[in-house]
């Protein structure tokens, strides 16, 4: 049986991807999202979306969503130990971290989000060593911060990434099975 109307589903990126996510890495809804530097014309700088996909492994993927076979967001998961740019610098093992973006502004508010998110929550803490799921939202970014509270995600800390000011939320497992 296939998925309901309008229903979030997620496959795997593939270089058929490529112009879709270079799209929506210049969309300004995007960028606000991704940076606080008023001068950014792409919210992933400098990304090279061909090798992100073919250097997909275990580590770090990107997801796509989709809602009736048309693509509306990204996601991508990383186990923050392993992903070799080493981002989130020293960190415990057995997390995973996930960054999502909704690209299309016509499915923003839709709950597309939600959806997105658990999904890839669940599959995250299907795998019995996951003990919690890690996110950096810019600390401007308010709205993220409700959405991700309202998923259980609770405030960590600020904390500077590659010059953006971000407030890390974590989920851990036994707060998501609580609230499942």
């Amino acid at each position: 049986m296939g998925p309901s109307p309008h229903e979030v589903t997620l496959r795997p990126a593939t270089l058929d991807d490529v112009p879709i996510l270079q799209k929506w890495d210049r969309e300004p809804h995007v960028i606000a999202c991704s940076t606080d530097n008023p001068a950014a014309t792409t919210a992933f700088d400098n990304t090279d979306w061909a090798q992100e996909i073919t250097g997909a492994g275990d580590a770090d993927y990107h997801l796509i969503a989709e809602v009736d076979g048309r693509p509306i967001g990204a996601m991508q998961v990383i186990d923050p130990l392993a992903e070799p740019t080493h981002y989130w610098g020293e960190v415990e093992p057995h997390l995973r971290a996930i960054d999502i973006w909704i690209g299309e502004r016509d499915a923003l508010g839709r709950g597309y989000g939600t959806s997105m998110m658990t999904q890839v929550i669940d599959g995250a803490f299907a795998d019995p060593s996951t003990v919690a799921i890690i996110i950096d939202p810019l600390n401007s970014n308010t709205d993220a911060h409700r959405f991700y509270q309202r998923l259980g995600f609770r405030v960590v800390g600020r904390r500077s990434f590659d010059g953006d000011d971000c407030l890390v939320h974590r989920l851990d497992r036994t707060t998501w099975q609580d609230r499942r």
